[in-house]
């Protein structure tokens, strides 16, 4: 697989979301398995969780743990592999989310990471959401504290602002590898997110990269093939005989270097067919065709 820079590492071109082997409507755990080491056998080196991807009341770090049993249950070298992970949002059980962006929170959170990933360090650590309740150079700081610990070695944002990346970018400097806001076909605000992290040599990682082509786990299930609205996406799959899916993930990648997309899967099939995105390149037509 062709590889993009976060840091100083080099990963495959497309991870794997690990979120849909966690929550709600998750599969079985030899089927959870079974597709993160499809995701290793396609060249995916590139494994993003989170403390809360769960679905019950008292499962804090289900995915986690469910990753760190995959990685060494696997048969093949898993010494290039960066497991991501993010801290600073919870899961009561009922469905709902919760934002805590505390330094104390931060620093048990992460804690709790390197206990059940059984690391030293964290190889990327990401504040979840900012917390309106906590002053985001606060929350920030408590990344820095980390990375001068030793206890993460790269440090990332997720569903933040153009605003917020330049003042952490200023606390964290090089320690700032990544940012991970939602972005695709259905959703393109942040363009300008984008464009920063590209002038600043951070990698963007988009979450929930299929929105209009699949739905999401924050979704709900997905909806039969025919039911969704056939776009360009369809039309150059169906040209291509490859999934539309595959589009587009090769889009994403066509539109920034510093793009990394992160599809979630639950099955071996799905991450296959995303990671052969990362050796599909669209001409300058199919590109003038879909979202500019």
């Amino acid at each position: 697989m062709r590889t993009r820079g976060i840091g100083s590492i080099q990963v495959g071109a497309v991870g794997l979301g690990a979120m849909p082997l966690s929550v709600e409507g998750r599969p079985d755990e030899a089927r959870a398995v079974a597709t993160i080491h499809a995701a290793l056998d396609a060249g995916v080196t590139l494994i993003d969780t989170a403390d809360s991807y769960h679905w019950r009341a008292g499962e804090r770090g289900h995915n986690e743990e469910l990753i760190a049993r995959a990685l060494a249950g696997y048969g093949g070298d898993t010494g290039g592999v960066l497991v991501a992970t993010k801290g600073g949002r919870g899961r009561p059980g009922d469905g709902s989310w919760t934002v805590t962006g505390t330094p104390e929170h931060l620093r048990r959170a992460c804690e709790g990471s390197l206990a059940r990933l059984g690391v030293d360090a964290i190889g990327l650590y990401q504040l979840h959401k900012p917390d309106p309740a906590v002053p985001w150079a606060e929350s920030v700081g408590a990344l820095r504290a980390l990375l001068d610990e030793g206890k993460i070695r790269m440090a990332g944002l997720s569903n933040v602002t153009a605003a917020q990346i330049r003042e952490a970018h200023e606390i964290l400097g090089d320690g700032l590898v990544s940012v991970q806001n939602r972005y695709s076909p259905a959703v393109r605000d942040a363009d300008p997110e984008i464009e920063l992290c590209r002038r600043l040599g951070i990698a963007f990682l988009p979450w929930s990269p299929l929105g209009g082509i699949s739905r999401s786990s924050l979704d709900g299930p997905s909806e039969p093939e025919p039911a969704r609205a056939r776009t360009a996406f369809h039309a150059i799959a169906a040209e291509r005989g490859v999934s539309p899916q595959r589009v587009c993930l090769a889009w994403l990648l066509a539109r920034s270097p510093v793009i990394v997309p992160i599809p979630g899967a639950s099955r071996p099939e799905s991450i296959r067919d995303s990671a052969a995105a990362a050796d599909l390149t669209l001409t300058a037509d199919e590109l003038a065709r879909l979202p500019g």
